[in-house]
């Protein structure tokens, strides 16, 4: 069954210009994994800086097999080092 994956982030303005190309890597390295079907992001309008990425996955494995590959890995560390806070994940499924 198809899984949704929230990832919530504060990006502060100063850090755009180094986090923007991670967050690129992120998506183009996604786009090349089993079960991938779909990524967006949005920005929060009434709160500059917030964003969500909500990207689709065909079931919950594919999605925990992208998030535990150590390509990802090194790049969610280096955003999460950039932002000096840890990423938010929430998993939803249709139901």
């Amino acid at each position: 069954m198809a899984v949704k994956i929230l990832i919530k982030r504060s990006l502060p303005a100063d850090k755009a210009h180094k986090l923007i190309p991670l967050f690129q890597q992120l998506r183009t390295l996604a786009m090349n994994q089993p079960g991938y079907i779909s990524g967006e992001t949005l920005q929060r309008i009434d709160s500059m800086g917030e964003y969500i990425v909500i990207s689709t996955w065909q079931s919950v494995e594919n999605w925990q097999q992208w998030a535990t590959s150590q390509s990802r890995i090194e790049l969610q560390n280096q955003i999460d080092a950039a932002l000096s806070e840890k990423t938010e994940y929430e998993i939803y499924q249709y139901s």
